[in-house]
Order: C-alpha cells, then sequence, then structure tokens
C-alpha cells in the first residue's frame, strides 16, 4: 500500500523525457522542504492505493512514459515494489523516479531511470545529497541541478568539477521558475562551455505555473 497524492497525465516538462505525453505517479510526503518547492501539497495531502491498482492506472493511461515522483517517493518503503511492478508488466513505457538525492537509489530496479536532484545552497536544503548515490547511478540516469542564482551556478559547476563522474550521466541546469531567467543562465553555460544541458519546466509554460495535474 502506497500514500498517493495524485495520478494524472500529461506533458512531461523536464529531462531529456520533457515533450512526450507521461502518467505520473506523485507519491505523498518529503523529508526536504525546498523554498522553491511548487508541491508542497504533497506533503500531506493523499490516499492509500494498493501496487495492483497503481500498475493499472498505468496501464489504462496508455503512455509510453511512467514517472513516479513526489514529495519524495524513497520516503515510502514499498516504493521500489512498485517501480518493479510496473516494470514486470512487460509493455513498452519507460519507468521514471525522480528523486532529490538525499535517499539509498541503490534500492531501485536498474531497469527504472532515475532522475536525481542535486540540492544547491538556494534551495535551502544544500548538503542534503548523498555523495555514495554518485557511485550508484547508471548511463541511462539523469542529474539535475535546480539554479536560483549565479552562486547556485558556480556552486553546480565546481561541485561537477569536483565530481566529474557525474558526466557520465546526462547532467541537467534548471533555472528555478521565476528566480533566475533561461537566458541568463543559456549564456553562463555558453561562456563556460559546461556539458550539461539547460532544461526548463516546459510545464509551467505550456499551462498555469501553479496549475495541478497538469
Amino acid at each position: 500500500m502506497l500514500r498517493i497524492c495524485e495520478i494524472f497525465t500529461s506533458i512531461q516538462g523536464e529531462s531529456t523525457y520533457a515533450g512526450l505525453p507521461c502518467t505520473f505517479i506523485r507519491l505523498s510526503g518529503c523529508n526536504l522542504r525546498c523554498l522553491y518547492c511548487d508541491t508542497t501539497y504533497a506533503y500531506e495531502e493523499g490516499e492509500d492505493y494498493t501496487i495492483d491498482s497503481l500498475v493499472d492506472e498505468a496501464v489504462r493511461a496508455d503512455t509510453e512514459v511512467v514517472e513516479v515522483t513526489g514529495g519524495e517517493p524513497l520516503e515510502q518503503e514499498e516504493t521500489p515494489v512498485l517501480l518493479k511492478a510496473l516494470l514486470d508488466k512487460g509493455f513498452k513505457k519507460k519507468v521514471l523516479v525522480e528523486t532529490n538525492g538525499s535517499k539509498d537509489i541503490s534500492v531501485l530496479d536498474p531497469r527504472a531511470i532515475v532522475i536525481m536532484d542535486i540540492k544547491t545552497p538556494g534551495s535551502g536544503e544544500a548538503g542534503s545529497f548523498d555523495l555514495h548515490n554518485i557511485a550508484r547511478l547508471k548511463p541511462s540516469d539523469e542529474v539535475k541541478f535546480v539554479l536560483t542564482s549565479r552562486e547556485d551556478y558556480e556552486w553546480a559547476r565546481s561541485f561537477l568539477q569536483e565530481h566529474d563522474v557525474l558526466l557520465k550521466s546526462e547532467v541537467l541546469f534548471s533555472p528555478a521558475f521565476g528566480s533566475l531567467e533561461p537566458r541568463t543562465l543559456a549564456g553562463w553555460i555558453l561562456d563556460d562551455a559546461l556539458t550539461v544541458r539547460l532544461n526548463l519546466q516546459l510545464h509551467k509554460y505550456i499551462f498555469k505555473p501553479d496549475e495541478r495535474g497538469v
């Protein structure tokens, strides 16, 4: 049994899968309190679902991508079981899991694609990242830095220089919506010739920034 905040189908807004139809399973609960969090309602809201019922929902949605997100999905012990059940179903879907990087990702089925945050100072949660997760990443996984300022950018750039093994995975630099202009961040990336991908929250440009279920 898992506590679920919401289930919906929309356009994937982030990662290298941005622009694709995606079914989102948002779990309740989070161990962090990022200053720019846009899903604070997931801290407490939710209803209990069986894993079988969640798999059935994903099958009915019939999208090629399913994402398990939160909150922080690894706060719930049964999340790895859900991911395995989705993957074992054998349909054509790619299964993504978005995590804040503070929890051990080695508990996840290796077939799942991990989208892992590394929290910068502007989040208010710098230092929450489990450094052991760097060695647990697969080439198919992705790492995301949400940046609010030049300070965050320089911090993330230094982190990459110190842990250049991260570049074996896709590295995403994402401007915090409303805090850092995408054009400004693009200029910094180009000036420094960084091998990272500019990652916009596409759904916030398509829909209203605070609209739920999209």
